[in-house]
Order: structure tokens, then C-alpha cells, then sequence
């Protein structure tokens, strides 16, 4: 018997822009549409519509019916020294829109780095990271997502997030949890 994933049908509720998958090309949707949730995670949603997988961003989650995702309840006087777990929860918030794993235990992160800025109570975020295949076009959504929500911690003045290809990303490079609920 082979299992599938649960989807949830949902209906449109508004106009809304979302991303097609793999290409990362926007769409409207149309009130009226229906729509099957296929993943949420990370604060986004995976619909599936008319056959196509497209990108939700969590802020828009009303659209669809849903609430949009909590902030992080972090400390606004964060010391600087608790600030990289913290970067690297916050990178296990964001998800390829086809894998049900964070870009972290993906091993899409390949560096984080922290460098000063002129006010000694903030830091410049440096992220090198990749993306599972080079020509996905959805790169560019990943790594705006990666930029908002570091972005949103404290201490962060700036973030740099660059997406590299060398070395090329295999599945080697996958946390073991990863790799688990992949079936892998």
C-alpha cells in the first residue's frame, strides 16, 4: 500500500501573487480558485494549482484561510555571543518549496559568518548557501526569505546571503535527520 501526503483543499479568498515552482515566476490567483496545500512549513505554504505547484508566502496565509506564522519571541537585547544559534534556528525556518526539509539540515548553508558594522551592538550576516540544482528558480525566493527573517533578528544591521555553486550540492551534505525523513 503506498501512502500518500495528506493535502488540504482550500478556496482563494482574495487576489494574490504567488510563485511557480521551480521557475519562481509570479501568478495571481483569483478569488474562487481552489487549491491544495501540499506543505506548510517554515511560515509558507506549497499549493497545487490546476497542476502547477506554486509558493505562498506565510504573510499572505489569509488568503487561503489561514492565520499568518508567529514572529519568533526573541529578546530585543540579545547578547551578540547568543546570536549565531540563533541565525541558524532561524535558517531551519526556511524550506526548498519541494522538499518538506529546512535549507539547514539540507546542507544548503555552506558558511555563516558575522562581520562588524561602525555600531558595535549590530553585525553584518554573511550566508554563503546553494540550492539542491543549479538552474532553480526558485533560488532567489529562497535567499529573500533567508534575508527577511535573519534580517528581523536583533543585532542584525545588514545580511549579505550569496548563492554559490562550488562545491556542487549532493545528498551527502544532508544533516542524518535530514536524510531520515527523506527516506534516504
Amino acid at each position: 500500500m503506498m501512502n500518500r501526503r495528506h493535502r488540504e483543499d482550500v478556496l482563494v479568498r482574495r487576489h494574490v501573487t504567488v510563485e511557480t515552482i521551480p521557475s519562481g515566476h509570479p501568478v495571481e490567483l483569483e478569488p474562487g480558485q481552489l487549491a491544495q496545500i501540499t506543505q506548510a512549513l517554515g511560515g509558507s505554504f506549497t499549493l497545487l494549482v490546476e497542476g502547477q505547484l506554486m509558493r505562498l508566502k506565510g504573510q499572505d496565509a489569509d488568503a487561503i484561510g489561514k492565520q499568518p506564522p508567529e514572529a519568533l519571541a526573541v529578546p530585543k537585547d540579545l547578547p551578540i555571543e547568543e546570536l549565531e544559534p540563533l541565525v541558524w534556528d532561524t535558517l531551519r525556518t526556511c524550506y526548498d518549496p519541494e522538499i518538506p526539509v529546512n535549507i539547514a539540515d539540507l546542507g544548503l548553508v555552506y558558511r555563516l559568518a558575522f562581520e562588524p558594522l561602525d555600531d558595535p551592538d549590530q553585525v553584518r550576516v554573511v550566508i554563503d548557501m546553494t540550492l539542491t540544482a543549479p538552474g532553480c528558480g526558485m533560488g532567489e525566493s529562497i535567499a529573500n526569505e533567508v534575508c527577511d527573517k535573519v534580517l528581523a533578528l536583533p543585532r542584525v544591521g545588514e545580511i549579505t546571503v550569496n548563492l554559490v555553486f562550488d562545491p556542487p550540492w549532493d545528498r551527502s551534505m544532508m544533516s542524518e535527520a535530514a536524510q531520515l525523513a527523506l527516506g534516504l
